[in-house]
C-alpha cells in the first residue's frame, strides 16, 4: 500500500520529481566517472611498460630511475658503461636486455638511442606490443622512428629529415647528420608517444665531433666517413631487463646492486610505479572529494525539494491522516519515495555512465592513450550506489520527521 501511494504522489509530481531524478543521476554519473578515469588512469600508469623484470641504472634514487628511463622526466646522475651493460647482458639469469641512451632532443621532444630489440620487448597496456603505423622500423644509421605525438605536433611524415639537438634545451644542433623519418609508431597512451627513436650506433655517430659535451672547434667528420667508424657505445643510461625465470629476478637485482666495477641501481617497476604513484596519489584523493560532493549537493537538493514540497501537501497529508493512516505511515511514505528517486537517480546514472563510456571510449583512447574498459560494475562501485541510496534515506527523514509532526488540524486549515 505504501508503494502505491509513494509510487502514485512521485507520478503526480512527474516533472519536479524528474529534475530531481536526473539531477542525482547526472552526479552519480560524474562520480562513478571519476572513479572510472581514476582506475584506469592508474591501470594505464601501471601499464606504461609491462613484461620487464627490473630496470637498471646508475646508482640513484628508484622513482628517479624510473621516471628518466620510462617517463622521460629529468635525468640522470650519471650513465652505465658499456662494460658493465655487457657484464650483466652475460649473466645466466638474463634472458634479454634492451639498452637505452637518453641526453639529446628534437623540438622539446627526448631522443632515444636503442637497438631493434626495444621494439620487439618493450611491452605496455598488459603485454600489447609496438606497431607501426607508416612505414618501416630504422634499417640506415640515420633513420629514425618517432612516436605518434612527434608526428601529429610537427607534422612530420615518412621521409621528412630530422636534426637533433644537443642536449634538452640547446641551440646546438649535430645539422651535418641529419635523421630521416623511417616510421610512426601507432599511439599508445606511454612515452613512447613523445620520443624520437634512433639506434644506439646514431648516438654515437653523431657525437663524433664532440667531446665532454661541446663540438670540437673546426672538425666535421663527414658521414660517409662515420659509416665506415666503428660505432661502438661508451656508455648507456639505463637498460630494460627481463629473467629466465620470475624466481631469479631478486638475486639479479641484489647482484646489480652490489655490483663492485661501479655504483648500479636495478629496481622492479611493479614497485617503484606504486612509489610513484603514492606521490600523485593527492591528485587522486582531491577528484575523488570534488565528486562526491557533488553528489552530496544533489542529495541535499532532494531533500530540500521534500521539504519545500511539505506546505503545498499538507491538505494531502491530512486527507490520508483522516482516511485512518498513521503518522507511520506518512513517515514512511516520505522516506520511500526519497529511496526512489535516490535509487531511480543512481540507476538513471549508472546507465549514463555505460553510455558515456560506450560513446567516448575510442576518442579517449584515441586522443589521450587512456583505456577505460567497459565492465561490469566493481564492487566499489557497488557500494558506492548503495550509499546513495542509503544516504537518500538519511537526507529524506528530516522532511519526514516534520510530515509525520504535522496535526490533522493543521492540514486542513485555510491559510489566507
Amino acid at each position: 500500500m505504501i508503494l502505491r501511494l509513494a509510487m502514485g504522489s512521485l507520478m503526480a509530481r512527474a516533472l519536479t520529481v524528474g529534475m530531481t531524478i536526473l539531477a542525482i543521476a547526472l552526479s552519480v554519473g560524474l562520480f562513478l566517472g571519476v572513479e572510472k578515469v581514476r582506475t584506469g588512469a592508474k591501470a594505464s600508469f601501471a601499464d606504461t611498460i609491462s613484461g620487464t623484470d627490473l630496470i637498471v641504472g646508475a646508482r640513484s634514487g628508484s622513482v628517479q630511475l624510473l621516471l628518466y628511463s620510462v617517463f622521460r622526466i629529468g635525468n640522470a646522475t650519471n650513465n652505465m658503461t658499456w662494460e658493465s651493460y655487457q657484464d650483466i647482458a652475460a649473466r645466466p639469469e638474463v634472458d634479454w636486455i634492451v639498452p637505452i641512451s637518453l641526453g639529446d632532443s628534437h623540438r622539446q621532444f627526448r631522443v632515444m638511442g636503442t637497438t631493434s630489440t626495444f621494439f620487439e620487448r618493450y611491452k605496455y597496456r598488459s603485454g600489447q606490443s609496438l606497431d607501426v603505423a607508416e612505414g618501416a622500423i630504422m634499417s640506415d644509421l640515420f633513420d629514425t622512428v618517432i612516436g605518434a605525438d612527434v608526428a601529429a605536433t610537427l607534422r612530420y611524415e615518412v621521409g621528412d629529415p630530422i636534426v637533433v639537438a644537443h642536449g634538452l634545451a640547446s641551440f646546438s644542433e649535430h645539422e651535418n647528420q641529419p635523421f630521416q623519418v623511417s616510421g610512426i609508431l601507432k599511439k599508445t597512451g606511454t612515452p613512447v608517444d613523445r620520443t624520437v627513436i634512433v639506434s644506439l650506433e646514431a648516438i654515437e655517430a653523431i657525437h663524433v665531433d664532440w667531446r665532454s659535451g661541446a663540438q670540437i672547434p673546426g672538425q666535421v667528420t663527414s658521414v660517409d666517413t662515420i659509416r665506415q667508424m666503428q660505432l661502438r657505445p661508451q656508455a648507456v643510461t639505463a637498460a630494460l631487463i627481463g629473467v629466465e625465470s620470475r624466481l631469479q629476478i631478486f638475486g639479479l637485482q641484489r647482484a646489480i646492486n652490489e655490483y663492485g666495477e661501479e655504483p648500479l641501481l636495478a629496481i622492479l617497476p611493479g614497485v617503484a610505479l606504486q612509489e610513484l604513484w603514492q606521490i600523485v596519489g593527492i591528485a587522486e584523493v582531491a577528484l575523488i572529494g570534488v565528486s562526491a560532493m557533488v553528489v552530496v549537493t544533489a542529495l541535499i537538493g532532494m531533500m530540500a525539494t521534500i521539504f519545500s514540497s511539505l506546505n503545498e501537501r499538507r491538505r494531502e497529508m491530512a486527507i490520508f491522516r483522516a482516511i485512518g493512516a498513521r503518522p507511520a505511515v506518512i513517515f514512511g511514505m516520505l522516506v520511500l519515495e526519497a529511496s526512489l528517486m535516490a535509487a531511480f537517480g543512481a540507476v538513471l546514472g549508472l546507465g549514463l555512465l555505460y553510455l558515456g563510456l560506450f560513446v567516448a571510449q575510442p576518442m579517449i583512447d584515441s586522443a589521450f592513450g587512456l583505456w577505460l574498459p567497459i565492465d561490469p560494475p566493481s564492487i566499489r562501485e557497488v557500494w558506492i550506489l548503495s550509499g546513495v541510496m542509503a544516504a537518500g534515506v538519511i537526507v529524506s527523514l528530516l522532511p519526514a520527521m516534520r510530515a509525520y509532526r504535522l496535526s490533522l488540524a493543521d492540514g486542513m486549515m485555510v491559510r489566507i
